[in-house]
């Protein structure tokens, strides 16, 4: 039997991403790079290599699930993890550790984000298949580490030390999002990578760590075992779920395990978390511009203009800019400022109320 299962993490907003991420449709059921599929199914696709669809569960907010269906027609739903509220990772990768080992003991799974960019696909099913061998025979929780380009101040960082085996590194600490010069430390260091979130480990593993460092979580998810993958599995964790502490599997667990392994990798990795980010990773003009659409940009240098099917757009005298039109909102913002669109997200609900969110 094959023991080996991915879940992908699905229930996000991407409000970084407004006004084409919306709370209706977020950025991963959006086709963000122009390729005619969204992110979503790039995530989905890229996984089959590694586990059959039927072995693929989504983890998503109880909003998307048809969503879901659309793009994924290939799973059923009881591959959907339907969250009745967003309480952060740590309750999700709760209640798909408990729903796959309910469903198969030697449960081994990866467990990852929907929106995340991989440009190197054999490289990375390589580190995911060496991570699966290592989870399958070591009681280890496994995090990929992204070999850093740059001292980026927008990641998370993973200091690791001594080789455990071939390419595994036992994980000294993890370090959240640093300032310039502490990011320049790092990266002349030589011991540190970025946390790319991407986890694998079997489900008695994590579970065990969920038991020992998250016991309020773990108490409230057991008490779904005996329903777990049947009929009346939703119902337990409408009622369940939102009674969990909202808070991060890495502040939870990841932080605070001493069996914490990282595997250092580089496979064309990018977090699309943010227009800027969309930008760097799509193709260019010669005056570095992204443009998704049909668009006259003159005079425009380092910009990013995504235009709607339909539409034509001019642009001029445009430097370092994000412009995002929608049918019923636009965008116009400095590229330098772009941290600042989540809370603009705030100013229009304020003004508007839900209408353009």
């Amino acid at each position: 039997m094959n023991h080996t299962y991915v879940a992908i993490m699905a229930g996000g907003v991407g409000s970084r991403f407004w006004p084409g991420s919306r709370e209706a449709r977020p950025k991963q059921f959006l086709d963000m790079l122009g390729v005619g599929k969204s992110l979503l199914r790039l995530t989905f696709e890229r996984f089959l290599p590694v586990c059959p669809a039927s072995h693929i569960f989504i983890v998503t907010n109880a909003a998307y699930k048809d969503l879901i269906l659309e793009q994924i027609p290939e799973i059923l739903d009881n591959q959907i993890l339907c969250e009745p509220s967003r309480n952060n990772t740590a309750p999700c990768v709760a209640w798909t550790a408990f729903k796959l080992a309910a469903l198969d003991p030697k449960a081994n799974f990866v467990i990852a984000p929907s929106d995340h960019i991989v440009l190197k696909e054999t490289a990375f099913l390589e580190k995911i298949h060496a991570a699966l061998d290592f989870s399958a025979n070591h009681d280890a929780l496994l995090t990929l580490g992204i070999q850093p380009s740059r001292p980026d101040t927008g990641y998370g960082y993973i200091q690791f030390g001594e080789e455990a085996d071939a390419g595994v590194r036992k994980v000294l600490r993890f370090a959240e999002k640093p300032s310039l010069p502490i990011a320049e430390q790092y990266i002349e260091s030589g011991e540190y990578l970025w946390n790319a979130g991407i986890f694998i480990w079997r489900a008695e593993t994590i579970l065990h760590a969920y038991k020992a460092l998250a016991p309020e979580i773990y108490g409230i998810l057991e008490k779904g075992l005996e329903v777990y993958n049947t009929p009346d599995e939703q119902a337990f964790i409408d009622a369940a779920y939102p009674t969990t502490p909202n808070i991060s599997v890495d502040f939870a667990i990841m932080e605070n395990a001493s069996n914490v392994f990282t595997i250092p990798s580089e496979f064309g990795w990018s977090d699309l978390g943010t227009w800027a980010s969309l930008h760097a990773e799509c193709p260019k003009d010669e005056n570095g511009n992204a443009l998704q659409g049909n668009i006259i940009a003159l005079d425009t240098h380092d910009t990013l203009v995504r235009i709607p099917e339909g539409k034509l757009a001019v642009i001029k005298d445009l430097k370092d800019y994000i412009v995002v039109d929608t049918p019923d909102a636009l965008l116009i913002y400095p590229k330098s400022k772009e941290q600042e669109v989540k809370q603009v997200t705030a100013l229009v609900k304020a003004k508007t109320g839900e209408l353009y969110l």
